[in-house]
């Protein structure tokens, strides 16, 4: 068995770039950004008003205001304000020459002769400046960002109509056994319904790969070799979840020999995620993950997304948090580095109730994993942790 820093450092170090492609900014959402997003304007683009009201000079404040014109958002002014004048003028219109406040439209009377009269106090100038939010130049989004709905605003506002993206890998999930049914079926005596294959569906979509998922290897050597190479042939990355540890019936160890996988290591020092495996095959890349979903799940989070993000040119390492213990917790083996689900609450990581790696409903409302290492069987209350979020 291999420490999981040692098996981060295998896959990390195997990961082949997915290159690049230009895509529609309506399709842009939850893909990685492969260039730097440089303004190419001012934002404001000129010093516009930030309220409903009247330009005019502050130091006019104190006298009745002549009405000049009327400025709508989108329309450039025609007149510079003057003594004793003020332009009326709407939200986001450009601010006139020689005005430097804009008084709010509630803020003000119109008196007798039909001039503006300020009846508030002084205070904000209300007037946003050109470029105070950006200047032409600046870089707004680096690349490696993984877009979210608040990066899509920059992109249009900015002119990336088309912005340069990485290319979303492939990814085959491949479920194993004789005993695994099919979510619409009622499992039978020594059946269990396939939840790996639709968790790692939804993991995978939600780290922006395209699953595709292959369906069921039963325990016989010839089918399992088809649905492999099949998978290996047409994906950047193949997924298999069972079959690879000691029992009689997992074949995968020896399908892998014959098709030529070199495999970098097929046991880490976890818990739960012990048979874990990892392989390549020219350019494609080969992850065989635990059975037991919690296994299944904890070792996408900790090998099969840092891969797949690096190869979209995204980020390298682990997302965590460092928060203390809200309460003390020990285990009675310390043989392997044991990942444990927790909850954060008011700052603080709790445990969840957690019976082993069949455990799914322990992920349920579960924040994140955190690890106790070889040779400790306790973490106490307020220690310090890293939070793996999930």
């Amino acid at each position: 068995m291999i420490r999981i820093e040692e098996a981060y450092k295998l896959v990390t170090e195997a990961v082949e770039p997915m290159g690049t492609e230009k895509v529609d900014i309506k399709d842009s959402l939850h893909r990685m950004l492969a260039e730097d997003i440089i303004s190419d304007v001012d934002m404001p683009p000129f010093n516009k008003s930030a309220m409903d009201g009247y330009a005019c000079k502050e130091k006019d404040l104190d006298k009745p205001l002549e009405i000049i014109e009327s400025i709508p958002a989108g329309k450039a002014p025609e007149k510079r304000v003057e003594n004793g004048q003020c332009s009326e003028i709407m939200t986001g219109a450009p601010v006139p020459e020689g005005a430097d406040c804009v008084i709010k439209v509630e803020d003000t009377m119109i008196n007798e002769e039909g001039m503006v009269v300020f009846a508030g106090k002084t205070g904000s100038l209300n007037i946003a400046n050109k470029a105070e939010d950006v200047a032409k130049g600046e870089l707004l989004i680096p690349k490696g960002t993984f877009l979210e709905p608040q990066h899509i605003a920059i992109l249009a506002s900015t002119g990336y109509a088309s912005p340069l993206l990485a290319r979303k890998p492939h990814v085959a999930i491949i479920s194993t056994g004789d005993e695994i049914v099919e979510p619409d079926q009622e499992p039978g005596l020594s059946k269990i319904r396939n939840s790996n294959a639709y968790q790692l569906m939804a993991q995978l979509t939600k780290c922006g790969a395209i699953p595709e998922y292959m369906g069921i290897a039963r325990d016989e050597k010839g089918a399992t070799y088809d649905l492999i190479s099949r998978a290996v042939k047409n994906h950047e990355v193949t997924i298999l979840t069972g079959g690879i540890s000691m029992g009689q019936y997992d074949f995968i160890p020896e399908v892998f020999e014959e098709l030529g996988v070199e495999v970098l290591f097929k046991t880490i020092a976890i818990q739960p995620g012990k048979p874990t495996l990892f392989g390549k095959l020219g350019n494609k890349r080969i992850f065989g993950l635990p059975g037991n979903p919690v296994s299944a799940f904890n070792t996408f989070e900790l090998l099969v997304r840092p891969y797949l993000r690096m190869s979209m040119g995204g980020e390298s390492g682990w997302k965590v948090l460092q928060l203390p213990m809200g309460k003390t917790y020990s285990r009675k083996k310390s043989e392997r580095d044991s990942f444990i689900p927790v909850k954060i609450e008011d700052g603080r990581v709790f445990s969840k109730d957690y019976h082993g790696s069949a455990h799914i409903q322990a992920l349920i409302d579960a924040d994140g994993f955190i690890m106790i290492p070889i040779g400790s069987t306790e973490l106490k209350e307020g220690d310090t942790v890293d939070v793996r979020q999930i």
